[in-house]
């Protein structure tokens, strides 16, 4: 039986990690997570806030997902969307979800990543 998402692996070109650790620990303002040795040896970071981890694998022939991305969930969505806006990260604001506020931001390879807060409605 399923319990949880344990971790969420996207993918990014060679050389990258530099970019990667500005736009996920400097912009987005997550942790980088020590990798295993021998998993730190093929490249790419790890990435933690609270409960969420993402993991950022070198492919060594990387395009972006055009329409896949992992969707976060986060509290104050505006201030954080102020935040990342702030450290030159585009937010594209989208309201085509039912009780969500949520935004699109890109990472410096491309990767989109989708922000979302439940709103409270009238019931």
């Amino acid at each position: 039986m399923l319990a949880a998402v344990d971790h969420v692996q996207l993918a990014a070109p060679p050389g990258s990690e530099d970019l990667l650790r500005g736009y996920y620990a400097g912009v987005l303002g997550m942790t980088e997570i020590p990798k295993p040795p021998v998993l730190a040896a093929r490249g790419g970071c790890w990435f933690q806030a609270g409960a969420v981890q993402l993991h950022l694998g070198i492919e060594e022939d990387f395009r972006p997902a055009r329409k896949a991305h992992p969707g976060l969930r986060v509290t104050g969505i505006e201030a954080y969307a102020a935040r990342i806006a702030a450290r030159g990260a585009a937010v594209t604001w989208d309201d085509n979800l039912p009780g969500h506020r949520r935004f699109y931001s890109e990472d410096p390879v491309g990767n989109r990543l989708e922000f979302l807060e439940p709103v409270a409605t009238d019931a």
